[in-house]
């Protein structure tokens, strides 16, 4: 970044000259007054394309003058905190979900050396990542962090329990890139969405495919809080998730045309027992107002990862908070209850993003959506529908897919004209996920 451009960050009014030596920096923690160009935490701050009001703000107020022609700032000392007081930080875990402390950034060497030029878009998303709720107003997850985040091209550990990095490719990625039954959709390839889940229940008559979910790790399957607790109990209970599904009415490796001739096969659906439910702790089952409406599933035991199957990733961005129209997928095998039909086959749909005000207006005073809901659809005859609820709702970012929703309800009949679904923002509780997955 040029002069021009730190000044512009700056806004200095007038041109003063610094003295280097011992400042207050912000926060009140001990400083040294120093070109910004050799204090890396600051430095990093003012390199993020993505700076925020309160990142200028901070730069303002942490300026001391100049040290020759380079911009001076009370660069924060980095002093570890005293072993005596770690353990009253509060705990918390980092992307890779490995035990840290919510501490000052300042206070934890690791993130500020991660923070020294060149500091690359992974490394500030990285960061970004690991704040936290602290006491401070930069407050990190401080704890082990991985080794060669850039270089790293390594697949996802399938022994590891925990979130797989996009960066890496590990999640996302399907054969195809180079409410709850689908309306109006059309089958999928068999090797196509590999992370899509179904949930197996028992019931008092045969086993019954009642909701949808999205695999995110070796262990764990992403799913809507009301397909694990609430009314579908009283119909049955969930015992297995199904994995590399594709044909629920046929036994064995499942096969499809593809284009160009032939055909291509799966390996066969497999079925691995639940080990427990986790509902959000928050979830009401209000006729229209499901708020807080997701869940995770710990299964028994390690997916095996094949082209069959495979993790999704968890959102990037606020998908909300975008201005200009886009296009989401959801997919799903239409399971609604014991007495409707079904579509035995993968289908996939795509759906329009929805404004929440657009929403809103379509359902009136019905429902009151909230930052933790997201809409799409409104298309005639193309929606989720009930059989799908708990399967994701997909956005396809460069090569990898990120599960942006979890379908949740929608429309009495589903696909009705200028009525969107509704879905679990994911993006708002990325924080509660990694929170409840354990090693």
């Amino acid at each position: 970044m040029n002069s021009l451009a730190v000044l512009c960050v700056f806004a200095l009014c007038a041109v003063v000259t610094g003295q280097q030596g011992p400042c207050a920096a912000v926060g009140g923690v001990q400083g040294e007054c120093k070109s910004i160009y050799t204090c890396a935490s600051l430095l990093a701050v003012l390199n993020n394309p993505a700076r925020t009001q309160e990142d200028i703000d901070l730069l303002r107020r942490s300026q001391c003058g100049f040290i020759g022609t380079a911009p001076a700032v009370c660069c924060p000392v980095e002093i570890p905190p005293p072993a005596t007081t770690t353990t009253s930080k509060p705990p918390c875990l980092t992307p890779e979900g490995n035990q840290g402390q919510c501490i000052s950034v300042y206070s934890c060497p690791d993130v500020l050396n991660l923070m020294k030029p060149p500091v690359s878009d992974q490394k500030i998303q990285y960061a970004r990542n690991l704040i936290c709720a602290g006491a401070d107003t930069y407050s990190v997850c401080c704890g082990p962090l991985p080794t060669f985040i850039e270089e790293s091209k390594d697949r996802v550990n399938p022994e590891s329990n925990l979130l797989p990095d996009p960066k890496t490719e590990a999640c996302g990625v399907d054969a195809n890139v180079g409410g709850d039954r689908i309306i109006g959709g059309a089958p999928a390839a068999v090797d196509q969405y590999p992370w899509m889940a179904i949930i197996e229940y028992v019931t008092q008559r045969t086993p019954q495919l009642l909701c949808g979910g999205a695999l995110i790790s070796t262990r764990y399957v992403l799913t809507a809080a009301h397909c694990v607790t609430g009314e579908v109990l009283s119909v049955g209970t969930p015992q297995f998730v199904r994995l590399g599904e594709y044909d629920t009415t046929h036994e064995g490796p499942d096969c499809a045309p593809v284009d160009g001739g032939g055909e291509d096969c799966t390996d066969g659906a497999i079925k691995v027992p639940i080990e427990k439910t986790i509902p959000h702790e928050l979830y009401g089952t209000g006729q229209f107002m499901r708020r807080n409406d997701i869940a995770l599933i710990r299964m028994a035991q390690s997916a095996p990862f094949t082209d069959f199957i495979r993790p999704i990733c968890l959102p990037s961005v606020d998908m909300t908070l975008r201005t200009t129209p886009f296009n989401m997928s959801v997919a799903g095998w239409g399971v609604v209850s014991v007495v409707q039909n079904s579509s035995p086959i993968k289908l996939h749909v795509q759906l329009p993003f929805v404004t929440q005000e657009k929403c809103q207006r379509a359902y009136g005073s019905s429902v009151t959506l909230w930052k933790g809901q997201l809409c799409a659809g409104g298309e005639k005859d193309k929606d989720t529908c009930k059989g799908d609820s708990g399967g994701p709702l997909m956005y396809q970012n460069g090569r990898t897919y990120e599960v942006i929703g979890v379908v949740s309800f929608g429309p009495i009949p589903c696909g009705s004209e200028n009525v969107p679904g509704v879905y679990t923002n994911v993006y708002e509780y990325i924080s509660w996920i990694r929170s409840n997955i354990v090693a």
